[in-house]
């Protein structure tokens, strides 16, 4: 008996030690701490509650938004939700590597025993969770504003998906600004920067997608094509996209390629080959990256300018066409709806000529029959104003269908007209006009704005008395002696 202690004890001196709990896991709970019962993230998910209750209660009274079909206010709403993920894990991100830098802390961390990929995905994986948390802020007024309608679900599972894989990547591109900036108002500055850029690299985008440049914009820039795919899922209509003169509608799936390849490159540079190099400083890292951050800077209005000015330019030329005669049929006469509503209707367009027709445009258009009434705004009322015919053989016939949604009340008439297109610039062509759609439209309130009042006011207030309970706490725990 006394030999087999002997030896046990033998077998427990040779084996290794290991620590009880991984040490990313360590510094992934001190992290979380230091956010949230330190009051950092508490204060980015306040201010985000504040603004999302400002926007549920604007969509719900606002006449005109409160219009909306509930499909496109919980987009409206995604979209927010999104932008303001993706700043918030900025922000942190920047602080994680120089903000230690800044209280001279990054020193004793680099000294435990984590290696410097653990202390990267501590960090990371603490950046990260006020994402989770700003999506279920945001469940309760994406609820409210969808009235039932079926759409929530998918709308949650999409916004996860995209959400998630955007967040990942911009609360990675925060660290590696972070692990390159010796100080902390340089990172923060510079991820400011770079968010704004992609921003305002989005809102280009919209303006520019009938040349090529902006079409390989859209497909590169991971914020466009992630909300281009959630409008997809989400039953909007789709946006067509153009390369050249070939015009398609892009495969929804597709769409997530560049938020996945994007988050991926990103964090595969931060884990792979930035965290091995951490370092308490390096100054041929802070001279390489202020020389890098002048390129990038002059880079990236030589490109706002290029893409606002060269855009036009790349965009090519429709084919050329003989007009001919053309006849255009609608499926309905008139339809009785209330605000709010949409309304599905089709035409058929025929070629009654003996002359093949290429290109031809068929064009719809809303005008209000009450002199007094509201201008109507047709890009408000039809999500696809035109759709084009490739080409029409004699006596061959094109259906198309189109998608009216009611926003205000009063008589209206829609109409459609085929254009075949001219054979030169000087040229015309003889314009065919189908029947009138008379569209009857009444007063409907969509949503109830008083269900949406103690939300929008009860959440900041929840989030404000859970900041004051935390921060008494921390009181009389200091007060007691106990630090932590």
């Amino acid at each position: 008996m006394k030999s087999m202690t002997l030896q046990q004890a033998g077998k427990t001196k040779s084996d290794p030690w290991r620590p009880a709990v991984p040490a990313w896991w360590v510094i992934l709970t001190n992290e979380l701490a230091d956010l949230w019962v330190g009051g950092k993230a508490l204060y980015l998910i306040l201010a985000y509650s504040i603004m999302l209750a400002i926007q549920t209660f604007v969509l719900a009274t606002n006449f005109e938004l409160s219009l909306f079909t509930p499909p496109q206010m919980i987009f409206e709403l995604l979209k927010s939700f999104i932008q303001v993920s993706l700043l918030i894990g900025l922000i942190i991100g920047a602080d994680s590597i120089s903000g230690e830098r800044d209280r001279a802390t990054l020193e004793g961390l680099l000294l435990t025993p984590a290696t410097r990929r653990q202390i990267i995905l501590g960090k990371f994986l603490a950046s990260l969770s006020a994402w989770p948390v700003a999506l279920c802020i945001s469940v309760p007024s994406m609820f409210l504003l969808a009235q039932g309608d079926p759409v929530l679900g998918p709308a949650l599972l999409w916004a996860a998906l995209v959400s998630g894989l955007l967040a990942s990547a911009f609360t990675a591109i925060g660290m590696i600004v972070s692990f390159w900036c010796n100080s902390n108002k340089t990172s923060f500055f510079v991820s400011l920067g770079i968010f704004l850029v992609v921003i305002l690299m989005g809102q280009v985008i919209g303006t520019t997608q009938n040349g090529v440049f902006g079409q390989l914009l859209l497909l590169i820039n991971p914020i466009p094509a992630g909300f281009t795919f959630l409008s997809r899922m989400l039953g909007l209509p789709p946006l067509p996209t153009q390369v050249g003169s070939l015009q398609f509608s892009v495969n929804p799936w597709s769409l997530l390629q560049s938020p996945g390849i994007f988050s991926v490159a990103v964090m595969g540079l931060l884990f792979y080959y930035l965290g091995p190099r951490l370092t308490v400083e390096d100054s041929r890292w802070s001279q390489l990256w202020s020389k890098l951050t002048r390129m990038v800077g002059l880079s990236v209005i030589a490109c706002l300018i290029l893409s606002l000015n060269v855009t036009s330019v790349l965009a090519l030329p429709p084919a050329q066409s003989e007009s001919s005669d053309l006849q255009i049929s609608i499926t309905r006469d008139s339809a009785s709806v209330k605000t709010g509503d949409t309304t599905m209707f089709d035409t058929t367009v025929t070629n009654i000529s003996s002359q093949t027709i290429h290109p031809v445009i068929v064009a719809m258009n809303i005008i209000n029959l009450s002199k007094t009434g509201d201008v109507v705004d047709p890009e408000d009322w039809a999500p696809q104003r035109a759709q084009y015919i490739d080409s029409l053989e004699p006596n061959q016939s094109s259906t198309l269908s189109w998608e009216v949604n009611a926003v205000l009340d009063g008589d209206f008439m829609v109409y459609l007209v085929a254009i075949p297109h001219p054979n030169s610039a000087e040229a015309s062509s003889q314009v065919v006009a189908s029947r009138g759609l008379h569209l009857s439209v009444a007063k409907y309130a969509s949503l109830n704005p008083s269900g949406i009042v103690p939300y929008v006011i009860g959440v900041p207030i929840v989030l404000v008395a859970a900041i004051f309970l935390l921060f008494r706490m921390r009181r009389r725990q200091i007060d007691a002696g106990d630090p932590e």
